[in-house]
């Protein structure tokens, strides 16, 4: 059913034309009762980005159910503004890209193409599986994706377009609803609306306080970040800014923390905020080079080998001290937290 679609995809601007056309005002959504398990839907939606990075799919069996999943994603977004906080921003946007991503992949190919144009986009189809945009697009889509396969070096222009199939194609998609949203959050808000939806507002301050201090890197509590070589300090900030890591860079710094006594979850939960997270797979993965399901424990590449991946940044004094010696980030972090005592200086001999 049509408004199916609209719940699926609650951003397009037909969703919004459905509400007109139902006449539902802003004030009874956020006061009356009949509207309880749509701002109860919106929080919910919160949650689930706050906590696992992504919407979870909730069954619609009526056009009331479909209402209420709509009206969710316009208080969500209200709910998100008002919490006002930049992490919580980039997390809510992050999960409702994901979400979108993993509908498209298993959509008729027609459907989406309309929510690619929905969100600014023009596409052709040069096959029958496949999608194509301007590479102009492409660029701008792309530009935070690591992996190599996403290089424009890598991809096929044939008239100014690059044709992706479904699932690469819904993954850029993600992005550009990523950016839709982190581009129009905060809203302004009245403080009527505020104050309509304090107390839910304050529960999410909180949750949001808490799950950033679960995903900062100082808060490891058995290991001193200070004391991390400069390549291991600049990969932490670019996952904790959102930003996603290259396959190198995502390797050696799993390596490096575990060799470090970080558990698997606690390693996972720093690659939380970047926008290709996905929970079971980042698990695997970690658990693959740790050795847990594997039998092989990876350990971290040395430093001229971090050179040549491209991830050696900003090298220290102690880095190029040649006395020091330093050929690996485990020796660094150890030299840090042990270092050498100075020899005590011998006093000269008296002359008698």
């Amino acid at each position: 059913m049509e408004v199916l679609h609209f719940a699926k995809y609650p951003f397009i601007k037909d969703a919004v034309e459905y509400i007109e056309e139902r006449e539902v005002s802003l004030d009874d959504v956020l006061t009356h009762e009949l509207y309880i398990p749509a701002r109860a839907r919106a929080k919910s939606r919160v949650i689930d980005a706050l906590e696992y990075g992504e919407v979870f799919f909730r069954s619609m069996s009526n056009d009331e159910e479909c209402l209420e999943e709509i009206l969710s994603y316009a208080v969500a977004r209200i709910l998100v503004s008002c919490v006002g906080d930049k992490f919580l921003i980039k997390r809510y946007a992050l999960a409702e890209g994901v979400t979108l991503a993993e509908r498209l992949e298993h959509e008729e190919i027609e459907v989406v193409e309309d929510v690619a144009y929905q969100l600014g986009i023009s596409t052709h189809m040069p096959d029958e599986d496949k999608l194509s945009l301007h590479f102009s697009d492409y660029l701008r889509l792309a530009s935070r994706m690591r992996s190599k396969e996403w290089k424009l070096i890598n991809i096929e222009i044939e008239n100014g377009e690059v044709a992706l199939n479904q699932i690469k194609f819904a993954r850029l998609m993600q992005q550009a609803l990523q950016d839709k949203i982190e581009q129009e959050l905060p809203l302004n808000v009245p403080d009527s609306v505020r104050k309509a939806l304090s107390a839910d507002i304050s529960d999410l301050k909180g949750r949001t306080d808490i799950r950033r201090s679960q995903m900062t890197a100082q808060n490891f509590g058995k290991v001193t970040v200070e004391n991390f070589p400069p390549c291991m300090k600049h990969l932490i900030a670019m996952a904790q800014a959102g930003e996603n890591l290259p396959h190198s860079g995502r390797f050696a710094l799993t390596t490096f923390l575990h060799h470090i006594g970080l558990s698997v979850d606690e390693i996972l939960s720093l690659f939380g905020t970047s926008p290709d997270f996905d929970i079971s797979k980042s698990k695997y993965q970690i658990e693959h080079i740790t050795g847990e399901i594997s039998g092989t424990e990876y350990i971290p590449p040395e430093c001229s080998t971090m050179k040549s991946y491209g991830v050696c940044f900003e090298p220290d004094k102690l880095c190029n001290n040649p006395k020091a010696k330093i050929v690996h980030p485990l020796s660094y972090y150890r030299m840090k937290n042990n270092p050498r005592p100075k020899k005590p200086v011998t006093p000269a001999s008296s002359k008698s």
